[in-house]
């Protein structure tokens, strides 16, 4: 036998259960039509093609109303708007690239450039080429560098007592122990510049020992 309070629980869910449109014959689920798009604002799900509320339906058409591009009319690399053609709309390759403000100024810069599809700049370009002016530094003819480059190479080596024909080496006086202090490298059993050899001369002197007299191996 039910409680009191079971009795009244009943009651309670009765109560609901008839305010409540959907029950378990008539059950809210996807095949329910207050689920679907059928005109009403209860349902959007797929229904008949058609998929949204009634607001929604009537804004998409709206919408799709106002839109340049359809099924019919689709935008994609072929439709014009989306090629080079002479507007501003569309960029894509035709027989040019880019919208008309784009072709204009690069017409524009080109006019401006010395160089083009006649006279590309390359290695071989006369002012890519060492050849006496400013503007290329390229080896030609055994020449490296700018006029300005050029000039002060010149300049300097004109300051240096070392060239082609007398080369800096191991075997040049400036660099051998002869008596002056320029070099150092050992000449005649001569080690050091002339300083070097007067300090060593003048500190052996003081030396108790040396060669006729060696410092004893205990």
């Amino acid at each position: 036998m039910a409680t009191q309070l079971e009795l009244i629980a009943e009651q309670q869910r009765q109560a609901h259960l008839s305010r409540n449109a959907y029950v378990s014959d008539s059950g809210y689920g996807v095949n329910n039509p207050n689920a679907l798009s059928d005109g009403d604002e209860k349902g959007k799900g797929e229904n008949n093609g058609n998929i949204g509320s009634s607001e929604d339906i009537q804004a998409r058409i709206s919408n799709t109303v106002k839109n340049t591009y359809s099924t019919n009319n689709q935008y994609n690399s072929n439709n014009p708007n989306a090629l080079s053609d002479g507007d501003e709309k569309g960029k894509g390759l035709t027989t040019t690239i880019g919208s008309q403000t784009d072709i204009n100024t690069r017409t524009e810069l080109l006019s401006r450039n010395i160089y083009g599809s006649a006279k590309q700049y390359n290695s071989q370009n006369l002012n890519a080429l060492s050849d006496g002016d400013e503007k290329g530094k390229g080896e030609k003819d055994g020449k490296i560098g700018s006029l300005t480059d050029i000039n002060v190479r010149t300049e300097s080596m004109a300051r240096n007592q070392y060239n082609a024909n007398k080369g800096y080496s191991s075997i040049h006086p400036n660099a051998l122990s002869d008596g002056d202090e320029k070099g150092k490298g050992e000449n005649n059993n001569l080690v050091g510049s002339s300083v070097d050899i007067n300090v060593r001369t003048e500190s052996v002197s003081r030396n108790k020992y040396g060669e006729a007299k060696r410092y004893p191996d205990f």
